[in-house]
């Protein structure tokens, strides 16, 4: 007889601590189960990670999940489930046989959710049905609040695998919460297939202890050294006698009146398992913890190569129920000596409850990796180079990961930013996969724009209003049989009129965006085109060409129906303006173009799963990139985001713009974001720098890669595969925003410097509908159709001088390094404008070596505009207005697009001006002309 088979004489089960599917299906284990007398199996998520991570055998059906939309999660459960099954199955005929006392399979709860009783027992009675096996038991760590939960679950019958026992004194309360788990169940009911053990850990206590003793010998002074002698023989000692102690409190509690009763009634106690029983220390035997624990009613579960040792050379003899007495001796003394066998048995439980976190970690992300593979092309990918930062980019990633951050991003824990209202502003979370399974408003609306044969779809808005369909206008382009789509975000009289040469009334649609659906102007956008309407369609009829998104019970939802408005959408009041795209705010408009929305939806969800809450930070693309992002602001003062992004994806670097600025720009932190600047010479950029290289699969980004690396700048590449890839940009983006607000310390959901300029600019409209005017500064310097304005303290550091390129060398002098230069015009946004003001920043940056902004009004008032109020005090800003061409009348009101424009200037140069920012306003008379000049006259100041 085998000396494993042996060990059942002497009443003690052998169970097998290991588990892959192949040893199931090749026959090993079977044959392990007839020939050593293996009677059980157990399972943790180390196991899996080292069955699931290391071999190819789960590849096929990870790949099969992962196409079906699966996150790592889901995965993980069908692959765990599955495997269980095929081993409680392999042990049904010991299950029978043994008359239901032996033949189990644990499968553990997340260790996640170790100090969670609700989670603990909403997951445990998941599995239980999902596995639907009779030996079957749901391991339960021993902590705080695993102990009602090991009560709860007995009570229902379901079996329960106890694990992390390493006190006698939580020992005692285990089995008392099994006993009271048995006594709820109804009183004329059979027990005996109700199953529980205690898994009571043995050698992490020894090597936790001895090297307690090592320490306190060392350092022992000469006094101590003879009283302290004994210490060292009591090396190797402690696990045993700790488990002997454990037997003792079964023996007294699995006896007696109570137990008594409720073993007439078919119960079978609770029997200790002996888990952690290889050998840490290799000075000790290696079946040490198999030799000495041999006795009745016990289980003891060995790892491989620990079995495969006693199979060799055990010594198969009941040992468990001698030397009681002297293990309490070794006991005793130990606590004689200064240390404290419970506060050991503590801090290993909540050490095991981490390590268990950790192993998860690794088999969530060998999930995640391995998803990645299979997913190939279907997932954007993401390079990094960050060169001296990298170790302590990677100690971040770490330590973000041990602290668990996926999964409380996803619990919505506004404990990772201020602790403020942060919670109530995640509905982007899961926004994809809620819009997914509600598509039925926008394909009914989709067939209705395809039956309409339209030419043209404007969108009014403003900010996250309108920037993500920006980018989806772009990337997608017209599509063929579909509306060409238009975004209009700007009161600039001359960009309006452009827009309103380019489409016919009648066989457009005006899409009004607004979430808080007051906003200033897309309101007064609406007035404008809802006018035009009028006139083109009637009065009664102007309805039907429009269409509000906003959030319920907004002012323009309740104007949309007092108008008839064509289609009402309403937004997720806990979902931003610019963390909106993937909501009604991004998928109307792209409706209205004619995307395939469920492709779309689908390719974004293989993105909002690789960013999920089991994928580990270190593992997880959008909380790995919001890190990166963080830890070099804030460590290396590397807060200036350079965009640099491919053709196709021009505009993302405006909605990326919006997203990084207006979350991370505020209480005088934060990231800077630079779009749109023309790459340039390594040299030409200071060390305040992280390039992100952003563009679709086969278009280059136009920079030389290999050249900013070797200038030790840190660069992050991002490929996406086609314009679908979109949603998925969008997602691991705004995750990362979130996570880089976390690092920075700050909260990325509010706009507190975005709303004072707005409440400016509503004060300056309003005071010109009441008096016909605005408010007139004195300018600090005219000339030939430039003026110039600066509040008292600009005005005293610029100082005063003959030309316009004396103020201009002056006000840029100011520049230090590590600040940037803004370039902020309330002009019309268009290419001729945007050509003159990048050879301006360009200039700029090669003179000045700082980063360079360019900023459209009243674009950027809803999206960089936060940060350059808000944020780090490094902005030297030269703000341009001008006369537009022709003005346009408002329709009801006395103020026009060109003045409200004048407003919004004046109002965003006032609140900069508050802040202490070194700021110059310069008034363009003739704009075209005007802004050629300028360069010029920028290009000798700088010389």
């Amino acid at each position: 007889m085998s000396r494993l088979k042996a060990l059942a004489e002497f009443g003690q089960s052998v169970w097998l601590d290991f588990l892959t599917r192949e040893m199931i299906e090749n026959g090993d284990l079977a044959r392990k189960i007839a020939s050593d007398g293996l009677t059980g199996m157990t399972s943790n998520p180390a196991i899996f990670e080292k069955a699931i991570g290391s071999g190819k055998e789960y590849d096929a059906d990870i790949k099969r999940l992962a196409e079906q939309g699966a996150d790592v999660g889901e995965i993980f459960r069908a692959l765990s489930v599955h495997d269980i099954r095929l081993g409680a199955d392999a042990f049904a005929q010991v299950y029978a046989n043994s008359d239901a006392k032996d033949g189990f399979i644990s499968l553990e709860v997340s260790p996640y959710i170790a100090n969670d009783t609700a989670a603990t027992l909403t997951e445990a009675r998941a599995l239980w049905q999902a596995v639907n096996r009779p030996n079957l038991m749901i391991k339960v760590p021993a902590t705080r609040e695993g102990l009602p939960a090991i009560a709860s679950l007995i009570g229902e019958a379901i079996n329960v695998n106890i694990t992390l026992l390493f006190s006698t004194a939580v020992y005692r309360e285990v089995a008392n919460a099994y006993i009271a788990g048995l006594e709820a169940r109804p009183r004329n009911e059979d027990l005996s297939r109700i199953a529980s053990v205690a898994s009571f850990f043995i050698s992490r206590i020894d090597a936790k202890i001895d090297s307690l003793i090592d320490s306190k010998l060392q350092d022992a002074g000469k006094d101590e050294r003879g009283r302290l002698a004994g210490l060292a023989m009591l090396k190797g000692k402690i696990a045993i006698a700790n488990a002997k102690e454990a037997y003792s409190i079964y023996r007294e509690v699995f006896s007696g009146p109570r137990w008594e009763a409720l073993k007439a009634r078919g119960a079978r106690p609770q029997r200790l398992l002996w888990a952690s029983t290889s050998t840490k220390n290799k000075a000790y035997s290696d079946v040490l913890y198999v030799d000495a624990l041999i006795g009745p009613n016990t289980v003891n579960t060995i790892p491989p190569e620990t079995m495969e040792a006693f199979a060799d050379h055990g010594t198969p003899k009941p040992t468990l129920e001698s030397g009681l007495e002297e293990a309490r001796d070794q006991l005793q003394k130990l606590e004689e000596n200064g240390i404290s066998l419970e506060k050991v048995t503590g801090e290993l439980l909540a050490d095991g409850v981490e390590k268990f976190a950790e192993a998860a970690d690794k088999l969530y992300a060998a999930l995640a990796a391995k998803r990645v593979k299979c997913l190939n092309a279907s997932l954007v990918r993401v390079s990094e180079h960050l060169g001296k930062a990298k170790d302590d980019v990677e100690l971040a990633i770490a330590n973000w990961t041990r602290w668990g951050i996926s999964r409380r991003l996803w619990l919505r824990d506004s404990a990772l930013w201020t602790n403020g209202d942060e919670a109530k502003w995640l509905g982007w979370l899961d926004i994809a996969a809620r819009e997914r399974a509600d598509l039925k408003a926008l394909l009914a609306f989709r067939d209705e724009i395809d039956r309409a044969r339209l030419s043209h779809v404007v969108l009014l808005g403003m900010g996250g209003s309108s920037l993500g369909a920006a980018v989806l206008a772009e990337s997608f382009g017209q599509r063929q049989g579909w509306p060409r789509l238009h975004v209009l975000d700007s009161t600039d009289p001359d960009q309006i009129r452009e827009i309103e040469k380019q489409i016919v009334p009648q066989a457009t649609r005006f899409i009004v965006a607004s979430k808080s659906g007051n906003t200033l102007e897309p309101s007064i956008l609406k007035d404008y085109f809802w006018d035009r309407a009028v006139r083109a369609r009637g009065a009664a009829a102007a309805g039907d060409a429009f269409i509000a998104i906003t959030d319920p019970g907004s002012a323009l939802e309740r104007e949309a129906r007092a108008e008839n408005f064509g289609h009402i959408f309403l937004g997720d009041p806990e979902i931003g303006g610019r963390f909106s795209v993937l909501s009604k705010f991004g998928l109307v408009p792209g409706t209205a173009m004619g995307l395939d929305l469920e492709r779309f939806l689908d390719e974004t969800q293989h993105m909002v799963n690789g960013c999920g809450p089991l994928v580990p930070a270190f593992a997880n693309p959008g909380l790995r990139l919001g890190i990166v992002l963080g830890t070099l602001a804030t460590k290396f003062g590397r807060n200036k985001v350079t965009i640099l992004a491919s053709e196709g994806l021009r505009t993302l670097g405006a909605w990326l713009e919006q997203l990084i600025a207006e979350s991370t720009g505020k209480q005088g932190k934060g990231l800077i974001p630079v779009d749109r600047e023309n790459p340039g010479e390594p040299a030409a950029y200071g060390d305040d720098r992280v390039f992100v290289l952003v563009r679709l699969a086969g278009v280059d980004h136009g920079a030389d890669v290999a050249a900013l690396e070797d200038a030790g700048h840190p660069v992050l590449q991002i490929v996406a595969e086609d314009s679908y890839q979109l949603g998925q940009l969008f997602f691991m983006w705004e995750v990362a925003i979130a996570m880089a607000g976390s690092v920075i310390g700050i909260n990325p959901f509010n706009q507190p410097d975005v709303e004072a300029a707005k409440v400016k600019a509503r004060e300056l409209t309003d005071a010109f509908e009441k008096t016909g005017a605005l408010p007139q500064s004195e300018p600090i310097y005219e000339q030939r159709g430039f003026t110039l304005y600066a509040d008292s303290a600009n005005a005293e550091a610029i100082g005063r001088h003959d030309d316009l390129a004396g103020y201009l060398r002056a006000h840029f002098a100011r520049l230090k390094d590590g600040d940037y230069a803004a370039l902020l015009a309330f002009i019309e946004h268009c290419d001729a404008f945007e050509q003159e003001l990048s050879r301006m920043r360009t200039r700029l940056r090669d003179t000045k070596k700082v980063a360079t902004c360019v900023g459209f009004g009243p674009r950027f008032l809803h999206s960089t505009g936060q940060a350059y109020k808000g944020g780090p005090d490094s902005g030297v800003f030269l703000e341009i207005t001008g006369e537009p061409v022709e003005d346009l009348e408002i329709p009801g009101r006395k103020i026009s697009f060109g003045m409200v424009e004048r407003a919004q200037a004046l109002g965003d140069f006032a609140v900069l001006n508050e802040r202490g920012r070194r700021a110059l306003r310069i008034h363009l008379k003739d704009v075209a002309s005007g802004l050629s000049h300028l360069c010029e006259v920028l290009d000798a100041a700088l010389t």
